[in-house]
């Protein structure tokens, strides 16, 4: 029997393969991902900065707008090293440790962002169908505990994942597909018997995102037969307005991660490319297109971010 210190040294390094395949255009690609690295960490510390300096935004919305921007900020943390280390520097391999590492935070980061995206789901519910109960119901205290409940939910969910691998001996050639470690590439590597892994790793996605996506839905129903018993339609489409920004980050979210499943799934036999494409939409376009997006439909950020950019008048 192979002991747990064999099955760590067996596989004492892992190569993140990247884009092998367009080595001619790897210059190029590396630019595109630093410039999306540099427009996420601006875009989100530029969220938080203004909703901490400006009072109309001290409002349960904008602090889960807050944890959002935080875990948006976390996503490209969590993969600026390895990403830096293969696309510029040539240095592919990274310790095993490090790579489980990197999965849990990437994968916690996601569990995160779908219940951030469920408790802003809540609040727009509320503030549509219960606005006289609005200030009553979302507290600043329930609205921490809400936020302390969702990083306590991912954490438990995903630490078991590095865990489970670090039980089995990889004994096969350690190259993963993408620059960044991700459950399913990883679960690939053990030649013993994956079944727990592949088993709890579907059980923890159709318990968060299968569950969170669901209330979702459920949720814009409920606000949608309130929005229809207004008389007006003008004040409907004020209502609906207050929504968009909000689907718009569940599509950009919920969109690349069912494609990526399916795909996992059923497309055995697609391309590798089709693979890192939707893996790089999954993670990179969310961390960039949210605060974008908030800018663009909150008047108040988009006021700030004037007065940042063109500087105040004299």
């Amino acid at each position: 029997m192979t002991s747990f210190g064999t099955n760590i040294s067996s596989a004492a390094s892992i190569t993140l393969k990247g884009f092998p395949e367009l080595e001619s255009l790897e210059h190029w690609l590396a630019a595109l991902l630093l410039l999306l690295y540099a427009f996420s960490i601006l875009g989100n510390t530029l969220i938080l900065v203004i909703i901490k300096e400006e009072q109309s935004l001290h409002q349960p919305m904008y602090y889960f707008l807050s944890l959002l921007s935080i875990n948006d900020l976390g996503v490209s943390f969590s993969t600026l090293p390895t990403v830096l280390a293969s696309m510029c520097f040539h240095a592919p391999e990274t310790a095993l440790d490090a790579c489980l590492a990197q999965m849990f935070f990437i994968h916690c980061s996601s569990w995160t962002e779908s219940g951030i995206l469920l408790a802003m789901s809540f609040d727009r519910y509320v503030a549509i169908c219960n606005p006289l109960r609005y200030s009553s119901v979302l507290t600043n205290a329930r609205v921490a505990h809400m936020g302390v409940s969702i990083i306590i939910r991912s954490f438990c969910m995903v630490f078991p994942l590095p865990l489970l691998l670090k039980r089995l001996s990889f004994c096969k050639a350690n190259v993963l597909t993408h620059s960044y470690c991700l459950h399913p590439d990883l679960i690939r590597l053990p030649c013993g018997d994956t079944t727990i892994n592949s088993m709890y790793g579907l059980f923890i996605v159709i318990a968060t995102f299968g569950v969170d996506s669901v209330l979702i839905f459920l949720s814009y129903v409920l606000i949608l037969r309130s929005v229809l018993a207004i008389a007006s339609q003008e004040e409907r489409l004020k209502t609906l307005n207050t929504c968009v920004s909000h689907i718009c980050a569940v599509l950009i979210f919920y969109v690349p991660l069912v494609s990526g499943s399916v795909v996992h799934r059923f497309g055995k036999h697609a391309s590798e490319y089709v693979h890192k494409f939707i893996s790089l939409v999954y993670l990179f376009v969310p961390p960039v297109l949210n605060p974008i997006i908030y800018s663009i439909k909150t008047k108040e950020i988009r006021r700030r971010l004037q007065k940042i950019i063109v500087g105040p008048k004299f």
